[in-house]
């Protein structure tokens, strides 16, 4: 990027408003923590930053801290710190945080792009309730967070917002809509702006509903069910736009997410999918198989980066929503929710088998035998590949357990088998050579030893392991005894 290109990057940053610089801020740390688009949201937060906190010249020595006085230090933020900060926007779309997704590509019911606020923040100071936004704003500034006059401003401006979007959006929109909407954001900003509308317009009914659900349910049986649709049962909540946000509500609290799909069955009183998908809360099934979707996505990009820490857990889940969808819905195998469902399981089965047939390479490159003068000086095992190929047997012995729903079952006891074998018999070669050979490949023999150990712990359990490293120990101090003697 040329030095004119930084500049007019520089220039275009400086003249938005603070509150947007903040939340631009943001989402640009929360991309590199995703490992989205690394290069650009590092180069923008170099810009970003340069705008936000411009080089100064060396402050003065500061002089001695003095007691603050207690008005003082309870006195509000200055407007503009309030509003770099973001607490304006976090306030006032605090109402959409349950369903707020990161995610830019389509979204399942009950979900809102986590990107589109900042688009619809500018446009209502900007064009959409600019009174109401300044009143906000003024409110903000002049009085602590939590009084009573910032939440009435809040409300007023929720409200206006929800009724200016839907006069754009609205099933009653009229006028021109279209440059009105371009001047907003992209297509994917345009889709969202119907459901913050109305979640900020019920505002009140969700925070109700959000009471009085159990912080979080175990399992979802009759009773509960019986709770849960009594607490639902509000005419603003069974919309068929409304309706996908509060069963997110629910869904949020639910051991086991996949569980949501019980609300269907028991109001269309029947498992069998044509009398669920006729009922409103048939959408609770495209959630579901949405949310698992999801979870396998997880999936794909956590073997992708090696990380492995918490692939049980994953595996679980996706094994325990498989196998739950198959069991309690009678699906048929040509309908799109029956596709969607095996869908997901082959993608599941692809992603993992890819992983798992690699894994006994790998041991073998590390454990293998080379003769003594392939063996440079110094030379040993990378500790920390031994751990990665021990987390990746791990994974394959944690397969096991979820092979049969995730259609790994050949592969992972094929796999399975193959490493004990294989580990077993190559621990026992790596202990006889270090009786004998050549004293400079000693500490590298030694090194694909404590490798060995390491797989054997995972693959034959803690007193197999300690067994072998008896024996490692013993086979080195005959070494040593017999060349002391000689």
């Amino acid at each position: 990027m040329s030095q004119t290109a930084y500049e007019r990057l520089r220039e275009y940053l400086g003249q938005l408003p603070p509150s947007a610089q903040s939340l631009l801020m943001r989402e640009f740390e929360r991309a590199i923590e995703r490992g989205q688009d690394v290069a650009v949201a590092t180069m923008v937060l170099e810009q970003l930053r340069k705008v936000v906190r411009p080089a100064a010249p060396p402050a003065p020595a500061p002089e001695p801290a003095r007691p603050q006085p207690a008005a003082e230090a309870a006195r509000p933020q200055p407007r503009e710190e309030r509003r770099q900060n973001g607490d304006g926007p976090r306030r006032l779309f605090r109402p959409l945080e349950p369903f707020l997704t990161d995610s830019t590509g389509p979204l399942r019911p009950g979900q809102v792009r986590r990107a589109s606020l900042l688009a619809v923040w500018q446009w209502l100071g900007r064009d959409g309730a600019p009174e109401r936004y300044n009143e906000f704003e003024a409110a903000m500034s002049a009085s602590a967070e939590t009084s009573r006059e910032v939440e009435v401003a809040t409300r007023k401006l929720q409200l206006a917002a929800a009724e200016e979007l839907m006069k754009l959006v609205g099933p009653n929109a009229t006028g021109d809509r279209q440059r009105a909407l371009a001047r907003i954001g992209a297509p994917s900003v345009i889709d969202d702006l119907l459901p913050i509308a109305l979640i900020l317009q019920n505002r009140e009914v969700l925070e109700s509903l959000n009471g009085r659900l159990p912080s979080i349910i175990r399992v979802l049986g009759d009773s509960q069910i019986a709770s849960i649709t009594d607490a639902i049962n509000v005419p603003s909540l069974q919309t068929p736009l409304m309706l996908p946000f509060a069963l997110s509500l629910v869904m949020q609290r639910l051991a086991a997410p996949w569980q949501i799909i019980r609300l269907a069955t028991k109001i269309a009183a029947s498992d069998d999918e044509i009398r669920v998908a006729a009922t409103p809360f048939g959408v609770a099934v495209t959630i579901a198989l949405n949310d698992l979707a999801s979870l396998a996505a997880t999936l794909r990009a956590d073997i992708r980066r090696g990380h492995f820490a918490n692939l049980a857990d994953t595996l679980k889940s996706l094994h325990d929503g498989a196998r739950g969808l198959r069991t309690e819905l009678d699906l048929r195998s040509e309908s799109n929710w029956g596709k969607q469902l095996t869908a997901i399981r082959a993608d599941i089965s692809n992603a993992l088998q890819s992983e798992i047939d690699g894994v006994p390479g790998r041991a073998r490159r590390i454990l293998r035998q080379r003769a003594d003068k392939d063996i440079p000086a110094g030379a040993g095992v990378d500790g920390s590949e031994v751990e990665e190929v021990a987390a990746l047997i791990e994974f394959v012995a944690v397969c096991r357990n979820y092979a049969s729903e995730l259609a790994i079952n050949e592969v992972t006891l094929r796999t399975y088998t193959d490493l004990q074998q294989y580990v077993e018999k190559a621990t026992e070669a790596l202990v006889q050579s270090l009786r004998s050979g050549d004293a400079r490949a000693r500490a590298y023999r030694q090194s694909q030893v404590s490798a060995a150990i390491r797989f054997c712990h995972v693959l034959f359990g803690n007193d197999y392991a300690q067994l072998m490293s008896r024996a490692a120990e013993n086979a080195l101090n005959g070494e040593r005894k017999s060349s002391r003697a000689g």
